[in-house]
């Protein structure tokens, strides 16, 4: 089929869907060979997404050794679970929790479905960082899931240090920090980067990858973080 069948065939995310819902792969089966291979691209892709993005969730939920209401509802307010879907959506978790596969295994398999997307692997590491923050605190072992995935997804310290920011503690009201820059850059460095920002987190990139309405969301969150944050150095600076 193409690149995103191959990849989500194959690996841990097409083992952990095998296991629990290969079905949805049938539906992107088609043997009418009329059918538009890109679309059917397309729709692979979404699908090793979502599993994916189930599968790590799932992991992160367990990282501080205790599954929690709140992390699972978390995963649910992120990812919008219609009710007749919620049983489904259960027995998926849990089995993506216990499945024997290694949270990097699924992260590496990310990542090299969207090596020419970091956007996109930043709106992952950020879903997942709502789903770590349901219970209002960053626990360690959290932290070091989530640098592991940054770290698999080939961002740097600063970039982890910029989508931290948007949640976590004090950093979440630093504006430098939020734009991932020092409180010494120069004004015309300020605005170059803000507008490097503005390109790269635009949620017309993640509409032109088929990711779900959810993702689309969080980039539309995640660039009002980054307006706010450069709307506030700005009055402080006078520009």
């Amino acid at each position: 089929m193409g690149g995103a069948a191959g990849l989500l065939l194959g690996g841990p995310i097409g083992a952990l869907l095998g296991a629990v819902a290969g079905h949805v792969v049938d539906k992107y089966r088609d043997n009418d060979e009329s059918a538009d291979p890109e679309k059917v691209d397309t729709g692979l892709k979404q699908v090793a997404f979502t599993v994916a993005v189930v599968a790590l969730g799932a992991k992160l939920a367990k990282a501080d050794g205790v599954v929690t209401r709140d992390e699972v509802d978390a995963f649910k307010r992120v990812f919008r679970i219609p009710k007749e879907e919620e049983a489904n959506f259960g027995k998926f978790f849990d089995k993506a929790r216990e499945h024997t596969a290694g949270y990097e295994a699924y992260a590496k398999q990310v990542a090299r479905m969207f090596k020419n997307s970091p956007q996109i692997k930043e709106d992952l590491l950020n879903s997942l960082f709502a789903i770590a923050m349901a219970d209002g605190v960053l626990h360690p072992d959290e932290d070091t899931y989530l640098k592991t995935i940054a770290d698999i997804f080939g961002m740097d310290a600063q970039t982890y240090d910029r989508i931290r920011s948007y949640h976590s503690g004090e950093e979440a009201r630093d504006p430098y920090r939020i734009l991932g820059v020092s409180s010494s850059i120069s004004d015309e460095e300020l605005k170059k980067t803000y507008r490097k920002l503005i390109r790269e987190n635009h949620p017309d990139k993640v509409m032109s990858e088929g990711l779900p309405q959810e993702f689309i969301d969080l980039a539309n969150d995640k660039l009002a973080k980054i307006n706010a944050a450069y709307d506030e150095i700005s009055k402080l600076r006078g520009l």
